[in-house]
């Protein structure tokens, strides 16, 4: 999506003015964040920030406007198994972990090669 400057300001101000939680979604590399505006604008209370959101997606064109009526989409499930980034030794690695596994279990410990019993 091409951005004009009024949309870049509409941006910038409503970055300004959602939670710190939603900051870091709302900047102009994030492909999804008009997406993730839409979520956003359903369970915002502030009128101004609404009101801007509306501003900028009725700018964005493509009936993006429409979206903002129509119910947000259920979050998806993930069903499908999750990569987790682990570091050893300066050495940043990907592993993939399997959906069902629970999270809450506590990792093993090893220290030089041999597991830890606590």
């Amino acid at each position: 999506m091409q951005y004009s400057k009024p949309m870049i300001d509409l941006v910038y101000e409503i970055r300004r003015r959602v939670d710190a939680a939603m900051k870091p979604g709302v900047k102009l590399a994030n492909p999804e964040m008009l997406d993730e505006l839409q979520q956003y604008y359903q369970g915002c209370k502030d009128v101004i920030t609404k009101a801007l959101i509306k501003e900028l997606f009725s700018l964005a064109g493509d009936g993006w406007s429409q979206r903002l009526e129509a119910p947000p989409p259920p979050p998806e499930t993930p069903q499908q198994p999750h990569q987790i980034v682990k570091v050893y030794r300066g050495q940043v690695s990907l592993e993939t972990v399997a959906p069902d596994t629970s999270a809450s279990a506590k990792p093993q410990r090893i220290y030089r090669g041999q597991i830890i019993n606590n």
